[in-house]
């Protein structure tokens, strides 16, 4: 997978992420099908995924800002 890629989808899962955090979104979408009593175990999940989705965003912006240094440098 491209840098360009990896950064993308890293951003989205971040953004994803992000917004089932702060909102209440998840939980009236758990809640809708029946699956309220799920809610208490978000936090278990949401919040590696976000630092799983941090961690690529980074790694590949570093990568892609590493890689146009040495272009314009080499």
């Amino acid at each position: 997978m491209s840098s360009s890629k990896t950064l993308l989808s890293g951003i989205i899962g971040t953004i994803i992420t992000i917004i089932c955090c702060t909102s209440p979104v998840l939980v009236i979408l758990l809640g809708a099908i029946g699956l309220g009593a799920f809610t208490g175990y978000l936090d278990y999940v949401l919040i590696p995924t976000l630092v799983i989705f941090l961690s690529i965003t980074i790694v590949s912006y570093r990568k892609r800002t590493s890689r146009s240094k040495k272009t314009k440098t080499g």
